[in-house]
């Protein structure tokens, strides 16, 4: 009598649940949601998704919260398409995937003839379901294969180093990333200039350093997170987020971090990087553990101070020192600016940028009513 009851209940809020995807304007029809790839110049790796098509609108400045919330509701709620067959396709190289049960899949290709542009593009054809009659089937991804010029590489942390998310207070971290969107999210003053330069390397004219986004937000917020970086006019990169399925425990970030980097190394062993993120989580800590398994692969690490507390304070700098024994570079920075001026004075920006992120940090501090970054 129960299990009929449970199964009444559980088809009554069904049909509730359908009504009111129906009025906000969700579909059935499948979609691709590309993710930006990364490989070297024997291998590629593509990823992405298959999702019934939540038509989420583009965000504007000027979006009412009810908006917002509406688009994180069709993010979060996500309908994914397990067993659908996807066709990957670069430069001639073919591979049919199926999704798992999250509807995400993966795929790793021949990497094109070496070519001086950082970007390849991908083609993705949807095989099974089939679109509806009229509909694309297909998607371009990108995926980034580092040029032989590449100086170094870059690896950053997304939320609380380069966009304001307030990981720290739960309250203020739920209403930024609920009521907000890609076009009102704010990033730090001056990350912009700095994440250009450091993409442009030391001659600070071609950008042809590569830089990664490895973060422990939910694979649902991508679409945000790609816009986000390209309103603000930081370069874009592949991003690296994880599943926030049922059964991952936010405690266990740091792993999914930890491989990510590790992943990225090991693909592109003949590149050094710079490691940036936050005293807010688990950054220091992780990249302590990068730097002592990759010894020398490591320039320099540079970490935004957003937990002034003094036993954080203390914590990090046992870190400093070990990171010093270890052969690299830790430095706890409360703005952008500092990184900057440590970069250039390394040779790995060209010295004229440091002015470019100081009026950049400066404008950002206008446009948001800030005295301090």
């Amino acid at each position: 009598m129960l299990d009929d009851l449970a199964k009444k209940v559980g088809r009554g809020a069904g049909r509730l649940k359908r009504g009111f995807d129906r009025k906000i304007g969700r579909t059935e029809r499948p979609h691709i949601v590309a993710y930006r790839g990364y490989g070297n110049h024997d291998r590629v790796f593509v990823s992405g998704r298959v999702l019934r098509d939540p038509a989420i609108t583009r965000p504007r400045a000027d979006d009412a919260w009810w908006i917002n919330l509406i688009n994180t509701y069709k993010r979060v709620e996500s309908d994914e398409i397990p067993g659908a067959r996807v066709r990957v396709e670069l430069n001639g190289a073919t591979q049919e995937v199926t999704t798992d049960e999250e509807g995400y899949f993966r795929a790793m290709l021949p990497a094109p003839a070496a070519s001086e542009f950082l970007w390849h593009p991908v083609e993705l054809q949807l095989l099974e379901p089939a679109a509806e009659e009229g509909a694309d089937s297909r998607t371009v991804g990108q995926v980034l294969i580092p040029s032989r010029e590449a100086q170094f590489g870059v690896i950053s942390d997304l939320d609380d180093t380069v966009i304001r998310t307030e990981v720290t207070s739960l309250l203020r971290m739920l209403k930024t990333v609920v009521l907000q969107n890609a076009a009102t999210r704010l990033p730090f003053p001056g990350v912009a200039a700095f994440y250009q330069a450091l993409q442009n390397g030391r001659a600070g004219t071609d950008p042809v350093n590569p830089i990664f986004y490895v973060s422990s937000s939910p694979w649902n917020l991508y679409d945000l997170l790609e816009e986000f970086l390209v309103i603000q006019q930081i370069p874009v990169g592949p991003l690296v987020l994880r599943d926030w399925g049922i059964g991952v425990h936010p405690g266990r970030s740091a792993k999914h971090k930890t491989e990510a980097i590790a992943h990225i190394f090991e693909t592109i062993p003949s590149l050094r990087f710079i490691l940036i993120g936050d005293s807010g989580q688990e950054d220091p800590e992780i990249y302590r553990e990068i730097v002592q398994r990759y010894p020398g692969r490591v320039q320099a690490i540079y970490i935004r101070n957003v937990t002034p507390h003094p036993e954080r304070s203390a914590s990090i700098r046992k870190l400093i020192d070990e990171v010093t024994a270890a052969g690299s570079t830790m430095l706890l920075t409360d703005d952008t600016l500092s990184a900057a001026q440590h970069a250039a004075a390394h040779g790995w920006i060209h010295p004229r940028a440091v002015e470019n992120v100081e009026n950049d940090r400066r404008a950002d501090r206008a446009r948001t009513g800030e005295e301090k970054s």
